[in-house]
């Protein structure tokens, strides 16, 4: 049986369609900004935790410059323990001047410069994640 109004219910159709895809247009916007505010909220959090984790920083550089001075006879570990605590110091300087984004941005381009020792050293991070979760799961 055909139908005797065709065009009709193809309006329909088509209307409906237009219906569906505009309430679709408009829950990916208010999805999209709901991901993008928790994005925001989430880099905020971090950043207000910076200043902490560079304090922290510090004091392990200051911990290390300490112990490096007790320890005996050996000036070749002294001096090894002196180096890695002014290099924490130095990381602590640069959490404390640069914010998420910027850092973010310093390592898009480092890996994007870097590709294949960036590749190995996600490698190895990885490699040593797995070898923490698993040691941990074992005892």
């Amino acid at each position: 049986m055909k139908n005797q109004y065709p065009e009709a219910s193809d309006n329909k159709l088509v209307d409906e369609a237009a219906a569906i895809g505009a309430k679709l247009a408009e829950r990916t916007t208010q999805l999209k900004g709901s991901a993008s505010e928790l994005g925001r909220r989430a880099i905020d959090a971090i950043d207000q935790n910076l200043g902490s984790a560079a304090n922290g920083l510090d004091k392990a550089a200051a911990t290390l410059h300490e112990k490096a001075e007790n320890l005996p006879g050996v000036d070749t570990i002294s001096g090894l323990t002196h180096s890695a605590a002014d290099k924490l110091s130095a990381t602590a300087g640069y959490v404390r001047e640069h914010d998420t984004e910027r850092m973010m941005t310093g390592v898009k381009r480092l890996v994007r410069n870097n590709p294949g020792p960036s590749l190995l050293a996600v490698g190895v991070i990885g490699f040593l994640v797995g070898r923490a979760f698993r040691s941990s799961n074992s005892e």
